[in-house]
């Protein structure tokens, strides 16, 4: 189909906004590699420290951690878990969550150190519409982060209240 001149629609572009995938785009079994990563700096583990009023020796003063049994300084693994959450948000629930329901259980089995670079992935455990809210779904993550040597650094389980497609595209 050719525009005629001065017909408004030769002028428009088509448009994409970036979002997230809606309750009925997220698919069980699936993992969902986010990327980029994430390096983490000094100036990133000491200000989100500081900023939650965590004075942690184990976090803060490299003198202390160099005596510990890690030898420097770990990342606050609160730090390490929103990161790990912020990695999704992108690939899964950009303008497409409602709230968070609630978070499960949480691991740490490996430290987080300075230089360390994290990368996300996210499976979802299983999901289902909502009872109260006909335009929503309840959805169960299982956010994990490894490493960039791919050891798990942390692991853990989020539930989301998310919305579902609009009316007309169901």
């Amino acid at each position: 189909m050719t525009a005629e001149p001065g017909d408004a629609t030769a002028h428009r572009e088509a448009r994409i906004e970036q979002r997230g995938l809606y309750y009925e785009e997220l698919q069980t079994g699936v993992i969902y590699v986010h990327r980029p990563g994430r390096t983490i700096t000094d100036a990133d583990n000491v200000l989100f420290s500081t900023l939650t009023m965590n004075p942690q020796s184990l976090h803060l003063d490299a003198h202390f951690s160099a005596a510990t049994e890690f030898g420097k300084p770990l990342v606050n693994s609160l730090f390490t878990l929103s990161t790990l959450v912020g990695l999704s948000v992108n690939q899964l629930t950009q303008a497409t969550t409602v709230a968070n329901l609630g978070f499960g259980e949480v691991s740490f089995p490996h430290p987080v150190f300075v230089g360390d670079t994290l990368y996300a992935e996210t499976r979802v455990l299983d999901k289902r519409l909502s009872q109260s809210r006909p335009n929503n779904g309840v959805v169960r993550f299982e956010h994990r982060a490894h490493n960039q040597d791919g050891t798990l650094v942390a692991r853990v389980e989020r539930t989301a209240l998310m919305l579902r497609l609009p009316e007309e595209q169901r």
